[in-house]
């Protein structure tokens, strides 16, 4: 009788090697914090068969470190994250889409806000690696969700050198920063996937992926109208604690019955935008009150003594646009209950999604990476 053996450390010498790589990563300060995935030669070279791209490729510069990353360092950081090797086509892709943001090159990993990259995949490739857009799909339990965002945050750790305490400067950061990577809910979306407001062709296997300060959750099981759903999606996208240019950017991760009901009532993301965009304000004496009723030279808000006190009941607008670079939109979720996330955007979204590359299909995996059948 044989049957599949799971490959580990069986003995007390196997242990110790595998212990001692993982300590030796720490060590090097290679990790995130977590324990990683020794990347050795063949591992990486599974990884690196997954695309056409040239191992030396440069795909991403940070000039203030003058560093600079390869698909080959990409393959590393994947595989200390844990990722499949099938997978890598998917890290690939949510790199570049994060590239095409002009804030990742100057600034942006560094910010005191510790900003963290949302990445959203939509297409088959989505079923394929089991990712997940359903129940918990900000959470944590799927490994492809999971490995893949955080290879994404060792490659900025490792490729680009920004480490916390040292080039990184969150005053505090987010749970989330290396976490948010998670399926669009096609399936139960009413709407077109977010990688067509990316420019892509529906079905497409994509990458969209944003930087994003936070993610703050919307609960409203309590209303069938849509204007009153939109009104407190409004009232949270508004919060003056989250206004810090002139004009702000956030995203919507709608759940399916949230995003059904707007539907139900004729509206297309477009109109959701639009609506959105036009009733989400607040009050200049809101604002005077927590001293950001005005500009600073540098385009932050502050208090703008310019203003006479009889404006108090004027009003400024929250968003500069209801287009997607401003308001991207994406379904995702399970369709148990009215509970949608606003994401704050760290400036706003390029509005270009990656696609991802196919996988050739005759990839061979080492047998070093499978479970090999032995006798029982």
């Amino acid at each position: 009788m044989t049957g599949p053996r799971r490959l580990g450390a069986d003995t007390p010498e196997e242990l110790g090697i595998v212990q001692a790589a993982v300590e030796y990563a720490y060590d090097q300060d290679w990790s995130d914090g977590l324990p990683v995935v020794p990347a050795t030669r063949e591992r990486t070279d599974a990884f690196l068969a997954t695309t056409d791209r040239h191992p030396d490729e440069v795909i991403g510069r940070l000039e203030p470190l003058r560093r600079e990353v390869t698909v080959e360092t990409a393959a590393v950081n994947a595989v200390m994250a844990g990722c499949r090797p099938e997978y890598f086509p998917v890290v690939l892709a949510a790199w570049d889409a994060l590239m095409l943001d002009p804030t990742t090159a100057v600034g942006a990993w560094q910010s005191t806000s510790g900003p963290a990259p949302l990445i959203v995949v939509n297409g088959p490739v989505r079923e394929r690696l089991a990712l997940n857009g359903g129940g918990g799909a900000l959470g944590p339990g799927f490994r492809a969700n999971a490995t893949i965002a955080r290879a994404i945050g060792l490659l900025v750790r490792n490729g680009l050198g920004v480490r916390p305490q040292v080039f990184e400067q969150a005053t505090q950061g987010i749970p989330g920063r290396w976490g948010m990577c998670l399926a669009e809910n096609e399936e139960e979306s009413p709407w077109e996937p977010i990688a067509v407001d990316g420019g892509l062709a529906p079905g497409s296997d994509a990458v969209s992926a944003m930087l994003v300060r936070d993610t703050e959750f919307v609960d409203n099981r309590h209303t069938a109208d849509p204007e009153k759903l939109l009104a407190d999606l409004a009232d949270t996208l508004g919060r003056t604690g989250a206004l810090i240019f002139e004009h702000a950017a956030a995203g919507l991760v709608l759940c399916p019955e949230h995003a059904q009901l707007l539907a139900r009532a004729g509206m297309a993301k477009e109109d959701v935008r639009r609506w959105l965009a036009d009733h989400t304000r607040r009050s200049v004496a809101d604002l005077r009150a927590v001293g950001k009723n005005g500009l600073t030279d540098l385009g932050g808000r502050g208090v703008r003594v310019d203003r006479p006190d009889e404006e108090r009941s004027g009003e400024d607008r929250v968003f500069a646009t209801d287009t997607a670079q401003h308001l991207p939109i994406l379904v995702a979720g399970a369709r148990n209950a009215g509970i949608s996330s606003v994401v704050r955007l760290f400036t706003s979204w390029p509005r270009i999604s990656a696609r991802v590359e196919s996988c050739p299909a005759d990839v061979p995996v080492p047998l070093s990476l499978v479970d090999p059948e032995v006798e029982a």
